[in-house]
């Protein structure tokens, strides 16, 4: 689920609030350097507007009023979708009917 160290290829590696940490070596480092594919299993790793980790069939929260563009509807601020589905590109998180960018999403 988390990448390996990039230090000593490690896989015990986990999520430690703001960064990835190695127990094995106790190399940390900062999500910002994690490649957003992970290359072993395809899995895409996509963090919400609070920087947590999205995963297919999450419950998430929108945070702030958007509007949609080509059309006179607004996408209310505390909207709820339900069993997402993360995908690659700009708008990375499918909630059925719309594309989202995580960033004005937090994890329900």
């Amino acid at each position: 689920m988390y990448p390996n160290c990039p230090a000593c290829e490690g896989e015990n590696t986990y999520h430690d609030s703001i960064q990835f940490v190695c127990p094995d070596c106790a190399h940390e480092w900062n999500e910002q350097d994690v490649i957003e594919i992970d290359s072993d299993d395809d899995q895409l790793i996509v963090k919400d507007s609070n920087g947590n980790l999205l995963v297919d069939g999450d419950d998430v929260i929108l945070v702030k009023d958007l509007k949609l563009k080509g059309s006179s509807e607004v996408l209310k601020k505390g909207t709820k979708y339900k069993s997402i589905r993360l995908v690659n590109g700009d708008h990375n998180v499918d909630c059925g009917k719309l594309l989202l960018k995580s960033e004005f999403l937090k994890k329900a």
